[in-house]
Order: C-alpha cells, then sequence, then structure tokens
C-alpha cells in the first residue's frame, strides 16, 4: 500500500525541487516545527536518500517567545529523529525598532545563509506554501507595493528553494497527521495584530464566500505570470545599467519607463540603500529627475543615500 495523497504530494514536490542536484549533494531543510516545514522536512527525509543526497536540518531560535529555546531543541529532536544529519537549532537576536515580523525574518534568513555555507550546503528548502503565496501577493496588493511584490516569492533564489509553492497548507497538516508527526502551532499564526494573519484568517476566506473557491490558485497562478514579466523586464535593465554610481540622464530619458524605475532602482540598491525601505515611492522621485527636471535639489534616499543630477548625469553618494 502506498503512502497517502498528502503525504505522496510533499514528496513529489520535493523531489521535482531537487532533482538538478548531484549525487553526494548536501540538502537543509529550514524547520520552524510548524505543520508546513515539519512535513517538507518528513518528505526530504524520505526522498534525499533514494536520489543519492545527504539531507540535513536546521531550526531558528527567534527568542522572542518564552520557551523558544527548549521548543528549537524539540524540533532538532524531530529532526534527528527523521534521520536529518546534521540537524542544528541556532539561536539569533532580533533587533528592535521596526516591524517585527521583517526583524524577525531578516535574522532568520541570514543564519540560515550563514549555516549554508558552514556546512557547504547546495540547497535549502523553506516551507512555503501555495497559501503563503496568495497572503504575500494581497499583501502586495493593499500597500501598492508594485509588480515586484505582487510577482510574490520566487521558488528559487540562490541557495533557498521553495518546493511547496505548489501545495495547499492543508495537505501538509494532512501529510503530518498521515506520518504521525505532531507539529507546534505557533501562537503568533492566530494574533490577528500582524497583517498577514489578518488576510489568512479574514481577508482570504471573506474573498472566497464572494467569489466562490479557488481564490488563492488564482493569486498563486498571478504570482507566477508576474513574476516572468519582472524576471524580464529586471534582466534589460541590468544589462543596461552601469557599475559605477552616474547614469547618464540622455540614456535614462530614452528608456521604457518599466526599464527606467528597475535601472534607478538597482543604482539606488548598489549605492547602498537597504532593499526593504526603497520604496516605490522613492524610485518615482528619483525618476522625476530624469523625466520632471526643473532643477530640484538632491533626494535624501533610506541607508544614507542621496541622489542628485549634475551636469547631466544621476550620481548616489553616500
Amino acid at each position: 500500500m502506498g503512502p497517502a495523497p498528502a503525504v505522496a504530494a510533499v514528496r513529489h514536490a520535493v523531489r521535482a525541487s531537487i532533482a538538478d542536484l548531484a549525487r553526494g549533494d548536501l540538502v537543509l531543510v529550514a524547520c520552524s516545527g510548524g505543520p508546513d516545514s515539519l512535513a517538507l522536512a518528513a518528505a526530504l527525509a524520505f526522498a534525499a536518500p533514494r536520489m543519492g543526497l545527504r539531507a540535513g536540518g536546521v531550526t531558528v531560535d527567534h527568542g522572542l517567545q518564552d520557551g523558544s529555546g527548549s521548543r528549537a531543541a524539540s524540533v532538532v529532536s524531530v529532526l534527528s529523529g527523521l534521520g536529518l544529519d546534521p540537524a542544528r537549532g541556532i539561536a539569533v537576536t532580533v533587533p528592535a525598532g521596526g516591524g517585527p515580523e521583517a526583524a524577525a525574518r531578516t535574522a532568520r534568513y541570514d543564519a540560515i545563509a550563514k549555516v549554508t555555507a558552514e556546512l557547504g550546503a547546495a540547497a535549502v528548502l523553506l516551507g512555503h506554501t501555495l497559501d503563503d503565496q496568495a497572503e504575500t501577493v494581497l499583501l502586495g496588493l493593499a500597500r501598492g507595493s508594485g509588480p515586484r511584490s505582487l510577482a510574490g516569492m520566487p521558488r528559487r533564489r540562490g541557495a533557498f528553494r521553495r518546493p511547496l509553492l505548489g501545495v495547499r497548507r492543508p495537505v501538509t497538516a494532512a501529510a503530518c497527521e498521515a506520518l504521525g508527526l505532531e507539529p507546534w502551532e505557533d501562537p503568533h499564526n492566530a494574533d490577528r495584530r500582524f497583517a498577514r494573519v489578518r488576510i489568512r484568517l479574514d481577508v482570504l476566506p471573506a474573498l472566497e464566500a464572494a467569489l466562490g473557491p479557488g481564490v488563492p490558485e488564482a493569486l498563486a497562478r498571478t504570482a507566477d505570470q508576474l513574476r516572468a514579466d519582472a524576471e524580464f523586464l529586471e534582466s534589460i535593465s541590468s544589462e543596461r545599467s552601469r557599475a559605477d554610481s552616474q547614469l547618464p540622464v540622455s540614456s535614462l530619458a530614452e528608456m521604457p519607463g518599466a526599464v527606467r524605475t528597475r535601472v534607478l532602482r538597482s543604482a539606488a540598491l548598489a549605492a547602498g540603500c537597504p532593499a526593504g525601505a526603497l520604496t516605490a515611492g522613492h524610485v518615482a522621485r528619483l525618476e522625476k529627475l530624469v523625466t520632471d527636471w526643473h532643477g530640484q535639489r538632491w533626494i535624501d534616499l533610506p541607508g544614507g543615500v542621496r541622489a542628485s543630477r549634475r551636469s547631466g548625469q544621476v550620481c548616489f553618494e553616500n
């Protein structure tokens, strides 16, 4: 008798995600202990040895809740029990100020990237599901973040891979149940102080009630389509941008607006602007240095970067 359908679905997604890796490569799974990443960890533990790959796991203790250290130790124990080796727990310090979700996410990714480099892992699997993708698209839409945010999370970026972007959240829960795994439910996932939780508990159910089933799948398809468009435009932009800190106004003026804004954004990032702090509003002001020039002074950007127009060039300084 074969595995339960939910278990098979998660395993299939994992195998497809790591099929390009070479025998002997190490693959890590980032596991919080929740149903999505726990089902992913179990699927990797099953699939990797059958594909000639080594499999390990890592969990991050953000230190934001009482007992987080013991929970992280418990997750490491579960990962080891699944046969993942190495299995590591990492404690991080989340800086105060700003949005707690963004700060925790940055600290988590930085820690996982560091462990990935230390262990020489070829890939790290993340447990984001189709539902997470739909929530990301709606958040981007509500914030007016533009096509970059509406394109959602990529299936791959560097070493990070998201095998479950085509899998619904109930499937991962069913997989855990079928395998006898007991996931930990993060209380933050039910805390309506967080915008993503309100999207999950209130907005998406209301949309499905009004429009019928299939809204998360439609949002995920939209993300895929927009990502393909965005990646194409960014490839053109990267070809037209320059490595130095000055951009000729004449060249920028000839570019289509969709390309010009991406070139300016890339230049600002290269000059030291933090990606998460550089908004569409900042880029719109940069574009006015080209399209609506009337002698305005410099523009102060995040990260202590200053942009100005001088001698027919858009210049970035910090």
